[in-house]
């Protein structure tokens, strides 16, 4: 039985990972580096221990982290996600230190992480990839003539990427040309591999995922399905589940196709098989990510199901606590990704001091947040604030109740996604479940908004402003 973990993580998912530990009746240890030791993870575990001044290599020290761990008395490492999630050089250090992993098997890790190990694994099992390449191309005359074999537009991708980085559509051999040497680099310098593959662009796909979760004894399930199609840049902006594009006969072979997936490779623990869905209903892989995602909310509200807590139970040996057949879904989720961004200033991240922070609730409202009054928001990080995660019964429920949490929710003193995500709300498309991975740039309009505060934030900011002058 796992006692005692450490969260090699930060902000908000660190804090989940904190919470979920608190109702097992675990001990948790935070880790920290000199910018986040006001942090809110810092403030709820059990312990907390520095890593130093380096804001980002900090966490990024397998071994440094390890070390912590041992030295702490802990079991288990959780990763999160980012960071050291998906290496699975953290995993091995954590085997050879006499930890406990929270993931699957650094095999796993390596070959899904491998984008074209990963299409030669599924395809193996007879899971339909996109058209692309056999595997990674090293030149760019090789790109060039697997391009006019499979046609424009193609998607030049890094082998090791995620994200959203690492990733370009060419529209054109000048397009390929000119992007090779750019996707390259960046793969090289985000990822520390220089391998990229082509894969035929499928245009305007809706993007659909599939939560897993497996043991060690082979039993594997889904949790159903998440629409992530909202994104910008490859980026999430909102996830929801299950898909108001699917129809059930949809929702059970994409379902199918990722229990496959994962058999296929033995897979253990929490993880997501992404797929692509075509506009003529065809689905095709795209990756396996392993490890907990940002979105896992969305599941969690639909199915009542602890994602976090069962990966803690798994990795500890305890076989699943349900079967197949037992996971219900009721309802839907959506979930708001808060970014601390302009989306008028093209989504430029806005750090500084959070002046003023309300968190909304009600029925059916989740908030997972890293922030508070007084917080002061560091600038090496991923820009996202909160997660905004809210379930109702129905699909035009769930917008009501969406717009009555965005409304209710208070961020001040730095701009966020918060107008933009209303006006999403209001498109016709949108609210007919009619969207895909376009979505934003077929509506430029959505940064139209006001960027007045409503009265009420106003005078709440004024009056914190004038409590904060008179000390109170």
């Amino acid at each position: 039985m796992i006692k005692k973990i450490l969260v090699a993580n930060r902000g908000e998912i660190a804090v989940r990972i904190v919470r979920a530990c608190a109702e097992l009746g675990i001990q948790s240890v935070a880790v920290y580096t000199d910018a986040d030791r006001h942090a809110l993870h810092v403030k709820k575990a059990s312990e907390a221990y520095n890593l130093g001044p380096d804001p980002v290599g900090g966490y990024l020290n397998a071994h440094r982290i390890a070390s912590v761990a041992v030295s702490a008395g802990c079991d288990a490492v959780h990763p999160g996600y980012g960071f050291l999630s998906e290496n699975p050089e953290l995993a091995e250090i954590c085997a050879r230190r006499g930890l406990i992993f929270i993931g699957p098997s650094p095999e796993v890790i390596r070959r899904m992480g491998d984008k074209t190990l990963a299409r030669e694994a599924v395809m193996a099992a007879g899971i339909p990839v996109v058209p692309g390449s056999n595997g990674n191309v090293y030149e760019l005359d090789t790109a060039v003539r697997i391009a006019r074999d499979i046609g424009y537009p193609v998607m030049l991708k890094a082998t090791s990427g995620g994200g959203g980085r690492g990733i370009r559509r060419c529209d054109s051999e000048e397009d390929l040309r000119r992007q090779y040497d750019r996707v390259v680099s960046e793969a090289t310098k985000a990822f520390g591999a220089a391998e990229v593959f082509i894969e035929k662009c499928v245009l305007n796909p809706r993007h659909i995922e599939v939560q897993i979760l497996g043991d060690r004894f082979g039993n594997i399930v889904h949790l159903f399905e998440r629409d992530c199609s909202i994104q910008r840049r490859h980026q999430k902006l909102l996830e929801i589940a299950p898909s108001p594009q699917l129809t059930e006969e949809q929702r059970a072979q994409v379902c199918q196709l990722a229990v496959m997936a994962a058999k296929t490779v033995g897979y253990e623990n929490a993880g997501t098989v992404e797929f692509l869905f075509d506009q003529k209903n065809n689905f095709y892989f795209m990756e396996m990510n392993t490890r907990l995602q940002v979105e896992h909310t969305v599941t969690e509200q639909i199915t009542g199901i602890d994602i976090v807590q069962e990966q803690i139970l798994i990795a500890g040996g305890k076989p699943l606590s349900f079967a197949q057949e037992e996971v219900q879904r009721r309802g839907f989720a959506v979930q708001f990704r808060i970014n601390a961004e302009d989306p008028k200033n093209d989504f430029l991240p806005n750090f500084g001091r959070i002046t003023r922070y309300y968190s909304p609730g009600g029925p059916g409202v989740r908030t997972d947040a890293a922030i508070y009054t007084g917080y002061e928001f560091p600038p090496y990080y991923d820009s996202m604030c909160a997660k905004l995660t809210i379930w109702a019964l129905s699909w035009e429920k769930a917008l009501a109740r969406g717009r009555r949490a965005l409304l209710d929710m208070g961020v001040s003193g730095v701009k966020t996604t918060i107008p933009y995500h209303l006006e999403i709300l209001k498109t016709p498309e949108f609210r007919a479940a009619q969207f895909d991975t376009g979505f934003v740039e077929q509506h430029p309009e959505l940064i139209n908004y006001s960027a007045r505060r409503p009265t009420s934030h106003l005078a709440a900011a004024i009056a914190a402003a004038i409590a904060a002058h008179h000390g109170l």
